[in-house]
């Protein structure tokens, strides 16, 4: 602990310094790992975003927006004459990565960078993701990536001043619906694992990729939408992670210095391709065996929780209802419980009635269509019983018990383990 103090001191020196705001005048982005945007990405990935100093984030902002152009050129022939691909172009991973650094520094992005986050809802292909080759969007059938996709969706999501607008909404759920038909980090065609260093959870990720990453984006946008993850995809992450897992959290088992080349400078002001450097508190942060804080605060703010009944409950519904993408009910009330208002009674064609959440259909003249495939069945259990939670709905939670039985039983009833 006292080592990483000191290097994180010395990042945050180093960010103040005439050589540091030298560095960010002549190149934002590079060199790898060794220039002011890293520290800052990695400062960002740690939680100690508001520790950067003003004048780095002050002086990023300024040269952003003069050194990038402000479109993501699709064509050779958009680009203007004496443009340098590698310096003054951004790619999506890295506009959706600083947008996260600046806006938790405070910094009103929109205001100071109006082009960036237009950018995502703009580039995002028909699949649902996005693709910093920007070949993709020339092609007949354009195929997205997950690593240029997960910054973006990540950008949208968590840097809010406001309510999304209605095409964020749009964006999150596509983006969202592209990483489930990857299941994360399959082929779709072949259901093979992409990549297989996506199934290890490294430190720091920069723009790189893990199925944890991209679990974690989806399960932040159910809370906040009601989007659905399957139960088996909770489960296999769960089962991923254990494998990392110890008493105090999650372990890293290698140092991520994942890309050893890099665009650098020479003293006479060219640039050219050479070896990638790394600095010291990267160095601290990563290496086999070290115990991840930043990513074990991650999984437990969306782990799975395992939980005791404290208090039993029967179910009332026999024959529950038990909707598809686009089915209608017919409502007729609305929770007026305080501890579960979000909760709609409705009645299907069929005539089964049951409790559907309000973030699951769209309603129009009494009458809702159904936005997820959604399923009302209810848990009995008894006291001193153990369930594992999957997600919490309005004051109830989605549950499974002992026997793979699964169901609502109220969030009061629980007790966390």
């Amino acid at each position: 602990m006292h080592e990483i103090s000191e290097v994180l001191d010395r990042s945050l020196t180093y960010l103040s310094s005439r050589e540091a705001l030298q560095s960010i005048e002549r190149d934002p982005y590079w060199p790898k790992w060794n220039s002011p945007w890293w520290h800052m990405l990695l400062l960002h990935e740690m939680g100690l975003a508001k520790k950067i100093p003003e004048v780095a984030i002050l002086k990023m902002t300024g040269v952003l927006k003069s050194h990038y152009l402000p479109v993501f050129s699709k064509k050779e022939e958009e680009v203007p004459k004496g443009t340098d691909p590698y310096r003054n172009i951004a790619c999506l991973c890295a506009v959706g990565s600083i947008y996260q650094v600046l806006f938790d520094c405070g910094l009103d992005v929109d205001s100071e960078l109006p082009w960036m986050r237009p950018w995502f809802v703009e580039y995002q292909l028909p699949d649902g993701g996005l693709n910093c080759d920007e070949e993709a969007y020339t092609k007949s059938s354009p195929k997205s990536s997950i690593v240029s996709t997960l910054p973006c969706l990540e950008a949208v999501l968590f840097c809010v001043q406001k309510d999304l607008a209605s095409e964020e909404i749009r964006f999150l759920d596509k983006g969202g619906a592209y990483l489930l038909k990857q299941k994360l980090f399959r082929r779709v065609s072949t259901g093979e694992v992409i990549d297989k260093d996506w199934l290890e959870i490294r430190f720091p990720r920069f723009y790189e990729y893990d199925y944890l990453r991209g679990f974690y984006f989806l399960a932040k946008w159910r809370e906040r939408s009601g989007f659905a993850i399957p139960d088996e995809m909770v489960d296999e992450v769960e089962d991923l992670v254990s494998r990392q897992w110890t008493d105090e959290g999650i372990q890293l088992k290698r140092y991520n210095f994942f890309d050893k080349r890099s665009y650098n400078p020479n003293a006479n002001g060219s640039w050219v391709w050479g070896d990638a450097t790394e600095f010291d508190l990267m160095k601290a942060v990563s290496f086999e065996g070290i115990l991840s804080l930043p990513l074990t605060k991650m999984w437990n703010d969306v782990k799975p929780q395992k939980v005791e009944v404290i208090e039993a409950y029967q179910t009332n519904y026999t024959n529950p209802i038990k909707l598809k993408v686009g089915e209608t009910i017919k409502i007729k009330k609305w929770e007026t419980n305080p501890d579960w208002l979000g909760w709609v009674y409705g009645v299907n064609e069929l005539g089964i009635g049951g409790w559907v959440s309000e973030r699951y259909i769209v309603e129009s003249n009494g009458v809702a269509t159904a936005l997820r495939d959604y399923d009302a069945t209810e848990l009995t259990v008894g006291i001193g019983d153990k369930l594992k939670v999957y997600f919490e709905e309005f004051g109830w939670s989605w549950c499974k018990n002992s026997t793979a039985s699964k169901g609502w039983v109220p969030t009061k009833n629980l007790k966390e383990l």
